[in-house]
């Protein structure tokens, strides 16, 4: 199962300092500061989570998959997603604290 705004808003509104319309309204925006850094080419990043990147893909020669006929796929940009170290080691589930590794 996926997370989606909705949930990410009902987490939000969990806390008693915001309201859910508050809520909705500080995913969006915060979804829509990405989404225009990234039409400007730049990356994200965001310390203890990850790097969003904007690639650019130079126009290539490619196969419709369907007919096998060959065709020439235009130039583009995607988005990749680079986790950090932190956010690797807490899916994984090896982080430890600082406090727990000063303890060694």
């Amino acid at each position: 199962m996926a997370l989606t705004k909705k949930d990410i808003t009902e987490n939000i509104c969990k806390w008693p300092l915001y309201s859910r319309k508050e809520a909705v309204d500080y995913v969006e925006v915060l979804l829509e500061i990405m989404k225009r850094t990234m039409e400007n080419g730049e990356d994200i990043l965001i310390s203890g989570f990850g790097k969003f990147n904007v690639k650019h893909k130079k126009e290539r020669r490619g196969r419709n998959p369907a007919t096998g006929e060959a065709m020439m796929l235009k130039k583009r940009k995607i988005v990749t997603f680079t986790p950090s170290g932190i956010l690797r080691e807490k899916v994984n589930g090896t982080f430890k604290e600082w406090w727990e590794k000063e303890e060694k």
